[in-house]
């Protein structure tokens, strides 16, 4: 039996051993691990080039403790409703003008293409990720915020939350972000939308998002008010409380 991917004929046994090889050689070099059955390797060699990085802002590439992950490695979390027909994302709290908007409507949006490094407080880093989607700060334009705005809480599916300050969530690279590497979210990524926060712990980006609401005090989120912390630098590496 084969299958036809982009026209060419695939041996699916064939594919398995070719798949294995590349598993082999990949794991002589960095170490696997796995998440719901998939193989994700930790390399070596890109660790100690993103070691020898600097960013714009003076800051390593890599946060001390971080070792580098070939691919985006789905972290769990209670899935929500993966259809984008029946997505709402609200945005509301302290706002002039709240609104909600569906996945067509998010679409028609001003979209922003941005690769960006991802830091999981487990200690792996994915680098360069391509995300799709929406700034956060094109959606704050439009609900115009109340000037007593100074926290976001991202609202997420089975009363997930996390919370950043107002003045991180402006900055260039925080989005709401519908695609990865060119195509649409999986589910185990949050599909059909989560918010990215690229330069705190990953779990500060929440997935199967629902709503962004601004506030005036701060709302430690789900694993805040768990032990970890508040902030989430990894640079300062703040992982607990």
């Amino acid at each position: 039996m084969k299958d036809e991917i982009f026209g060419y004929s695939v041996n699916p046994e064939l594919e398995k051993l070719r798949a294995r090889r590349r598993f082999i050689a990949q794991a002589a070099t960095g170490t696997v691990i796995t998440a719901l059955g998939a193989a994700y390797f930790l390399s070596d060699d890109l660790t100690r080039e993103a070691k020898a990085q600097a960013r714009k802002d003076g800051r390593p590439r890599l946060p001390p403790g971080q070792r580098v992950l070939e691919r985006l490695k789905p972290m769990g979390g209670q899935p929500g409703d993966p259809s984008p027909s029946n997505f709402k994302l609200r945005v509301h709290g302290e706002v002039e003008q709240p609104f909600e908007v569906g996945f067509a409507e998010l679409l028609k949006l001003p979209q922003a293409k941005l690769a960006l490094d991802v830091h999981c407080v487990t200690g792996w880093t994915v680098l360069g990720a391509k995300f799709e989607g929406v700034l956060l700060k094109t959606l704050a334009e439009k609900a115009k915020l109340k000037p007593k705005a100074r926290f976001v809480i991202f609202e997420a599916a089975h009363g997930y939350t996390s919370n950043i300050s107002l003045k991180d969530a402006l900055k260039p690279e925080v989005m709401v972000t519908h695609r990865l590497n060119g195509e649409p979210l999986s589910r185990a990524h949050g599909a059909p939308v989560r918010n990215i926060v690229p330069d705190f712990y990953f779990w500060k980006s929440a997935k199967w998002l629902t709503g962004i609401r601004f506030v005036e005090h701060d709302e430690p989120g789900y694993w805040e008010t768990r032990g970890y912390n508040n902030h989430a630098d990894p640079w300062r590496e703040e992982r607990y409380s």
